[in-house]
């Protein structure tokens, strides 16, 4: 056999597996939603609910300095189905916009900018299959240097990978990461330093009924490449509830507290941040 045969047996194999999995997901959108399948879609990297998720986190304590900071962050995610889409699979689409607080200094002085833009753009892959209750997902990411201060942002361009893996098998569970990598190719500054950073997000969610649940989904590990660059690792812990509403788009809110567990050569790193969370979906809601 040729290996341009072979080429095409290995596309038509791709095409039915995304068709397959399209359409089981197009089905699953359209069936009922529970409490507990919300719930775990509100925290989900690789759910097809549109949403838009507004969340706030401030660190009261700071190492290196006396300044408290604090970060809005509005998110948007927009779900690509095959029906609504010249890709015949499931892609996710989600930026990230950010004003941050930051200081300027080791005292108690901060000020307020925009941050960095961050935009990932995921395709959910067909095997597994649905059934198998895992799903994987891959996509570049970007990182555009919106931020309106150096200190605000990384004064870089960055492209990188991303990577996401759900498990949804366990009834009332939802086990999964999301993986990404930045890594500046241009910067706004002469003095601004290369980026390359491993991002590392674990999720656990747990629904305990009544429309309250428990998670830990928040915290984002990072560790740099580069010699002597700062590696952090923080741990979280927070309880939200869903409000399904007939005839209203579904209400998610949520807080949690987050502390690091381990940092080295990170100068300035919160001790601990309280989060506050509102994510409001639109199920019927498609894109294009």
């Amino acid at each position: 056999m040729t290996p341009r045969a072979l080429a095409g047996i290995a596309l038509a194999a791709l095409l039915a597996g995304a068709a397959t999995a399209a359409a089981e997901e197009e089905a699953e959108d359209a069936a009922p939603r529970s409490a507990s399948n919300v719930a775990a879609e509100f925290s989900d990297p690789l759910t097809t609910l549109p949403q838009i998720f507004l969340q706030d986190a401030w660190s009261p304590d700071v190492h290196g300095t006396d300044a408290q900071t604090n970060r809005v962050i509005g998110r948007v995610i927009v779900p690509r189905v095959p029906s609504s889409s010249l890709l015949p699979f499931v892609q996710l689409i989600r930026p990230s916009f950010s004003v941050v607080t930051v200081p300027t200094g080791r005292g108690s002085q901060t000020r307020t900018e925009f941050g960095d833009l961050q935009l990932f753009d995921l395709g959910v892959l067909p095997w597994p299959r649905r059934e198998s209750g895992l799903l994987v997902g891959v996509g570049p990411l970007f990182v555009f240097p919106t931020a309106t201060h150096r200190t605000a942002g990384q004064n870089a361009w960055q492209a990188g990978p991303a990577f996401a893996a759900i498990y949804k098998g366990i009834p009332g569970f939802l086990l999964g990461t999301l993986v990404q990598n930045p890594i500046s190719f241009a910067y706004t500054r002469s003095d601004a330093d290369p980026v390359s950073t491993l991002l590392f997000q674990p999720v656990v969610l747990a629904y305990l009924g009544r429309g309250f649940y428990v998670k830990s989904a928040d915290s984002t590990w990072a560790r740099s490449w580069y010699h002597d660059g700062a590696t952090v690792i923080p741990v979280s812990l927070g309880l939200g509830y869903v409000m399904l509403r007939e005839g209203l788009p579904p209400i998610n809110a949520f807080v949690s507290g987050e502390c690091t567990a381990y940092r080295r050569n990170a100068p300035v790193v919160s001790v601990w941040t309280a989060r506050f969370g509102l994510t409001v979906a639109f199920p019927q809601w498609r894109p294009w």
